[in-house]
């Protein structure tokens, strides 16, 4: 049984008698949603953007630039950023910019406006103020810009006083698509000027996908990933992907459900994006089916054939795989429960300034439904052991839509009912996640 409350402040979940079976379309990707509106509303002519994800954080960025002067129209497949007239065009704003939850917003957003001659403000909500903005300021002011925020550039709320600013070439001592898609975003406005971004290891590389097909001088030799300023956008039309992160929770389910037989159909499967599959397939041993492989735009896709299985193998996962599954990171501490022998996760210190602190969410909810799970003592990871029978209790997602999803998905195998605390967090990336679970799993 799935129950909600009226406002699904809270929901209710009883153990589940069989896996999920039959057929699931991805959503509509959250990161491509972002990007496709942001590049869009700086380019010239009008852009359609088809499968647009109408979750609250892409339309965080769509607010944010409605507010900036860029004409966006909803439609019944997506949205449409009607005759934007380029980076050049865009409005100081009346207000300050309400980015919500949503990091992503926040971090690309402060490279396209370092350079806009006027003021602006971007704040959000309580988890987001909270969240490290020094990782985006530090290099944007290498570049000249005139940013500030609060507790010496540390948090939000931000203060943007754009002007000119100079090319530089940064190494980035985390890997972060975020970090590097603002300093694109902020190099684009530097007309000839060359930018660019190495990385330790290769972060999600949407960006860069997603400009090029907006026509940008954007190179990429291996982690070195540069682009020359220019205004020359042209609105473009784009089909975006399914969720690879969002279809994740379904993968998991199916494969830790007897009797689950699950087509994923239409996700993406972008290679910066999939570590998961590589731990699940080549670690744990998940039988799990790439078919129909294809494309959409510069992006790869395929449907997902995942069934149940047994004996799933532990694994261990360091530092360098950690931003090709950070939004996996969940997920894999449930598998590991369910893994015959001791996995290890190390190098994921990024998690603990996520929506929430992941890594003690995590901790915290699968040991008061009995798993045996140890927090590395250095705070970067976790080692848990399996398997284990879970059994239901109350859960604390800390308004985090990935904590929320993962513990409903552990909720449906373990004994007795598990209550899954603010659970209204997962209309932040996947609104229609408790119709699709409901409809799929027999209870």
């Amino acid at each position: 049984m799935l129950k909600a409350n009226k406002d699904r402040k809270y929901i209710e979940i009883k153990k589940a008698k069989s896996g999920p079976i039959g057929e699931i379309v991805s959503p509509p990707d959250k990161s491509i949603s972002h990007r496709a509106v942001i590049i869009a509303s700086i380019a010239n002519g009008v852009s359609t953007i088809n499968n647009f994800l109408k979750a609250g954080d892409p339309m965080s960025t769509v607010n944010a630039f409605r507010s900036l002067g860029v004409k966006i129209i909803e439609t019944k497949d997506g949205i449409e950023v009607h005759h934007s007239p380029g980076l050049g065009a865009l409005k100081e704003p009346r207000d300050i910019i309400d980015c919500g939850n949503s990091g992503t917003t926040m971090r690309l957003l402060t490279g396209v406006l370092a350079s806009r001659p006027f003021h602006s403000q971007l704040t959000g909500d309580d988890s987001l103020k909270n969240r490290p903005m020094l990782r985006v300021i530090q290099p944007l002011k290498l570049m000249k810009a005139n940013i500030s925020a609060r507790d010496n550039d540390r948090f939000p709320p931000i203060s943007i006083d754009g002007k000119r600013l100079e090319p530089i070439t940064y190494e980035m001592p985390v890997a972060s698509a975020q970090v590097k898609s603002s300093i694109l975003l902020a190099g684009l406005s530097i007309e000839g000027g060359y930018t660019e971004v190495i990385e330790p290891v290769k972060s999600r590389d949407h960006t860069e996908r997603m400009l090029k097909a907006f026509g940008a001088d954007i190179k990429v030799d291996g982690l070195r990933v540069g682009i020359t300023g220019s205004s020359k956008l042209t609105g473009q039309h784009i089909m975006v992907p399914g969720d690879f992160s969002s279809a994740a929770f379904f993968i998991t389910a199916a494969i830790v459900m007897e009797g689950a037989d699950l087509l994923i159909k239409q996700t993406g499967i972008n290679p910066t994006r999939i570590g998961f599959l590589d731990v699940i397939i080549g670690e744990m041993g998940a039988d799990i089916n790439l078919e129909n492989r294809t494309g959409i735009g510069s992006e790869p896709i395929a449907d997902l054939r995942c069934k149940f299985t047994g004996n799933l193998k532990p694994f261990n996962i360091d530092k360098d795989r950690i931003p090709s599954l950070i939004d996996e990171f969940p997920l894999l501490c449930l598998l590991a429960t369910q893994a015959h022998g001791v996995s290890t996760i190390r190098g994921a210190r990024e998690l603990r300034v996520k929506e929430s602190d992941r890594i003690s969410a995590m901790v915290e909810g699968l040991r008061d439904m009995g798993a045996s799970v140890d927090e590395h003592d250095d705070g970067d990871g976790v080692t848990i052991e399996g398997p284990v029978r879970l059994k239901g209790t109350h859960i604390q997602s800390y308004n985090d839509h990935r904590i929320a999803m993962t513990f409903s998905i552990a909720a449906l195998i373990a004994d007795g009912e598990t209550i899954i605390h603010d659970a209204d967090a997962v209309e932040i990336s996947f609104p229609d996640f408790y119709t699709q679970l409901n409809r799929l799993v027999r209870f």
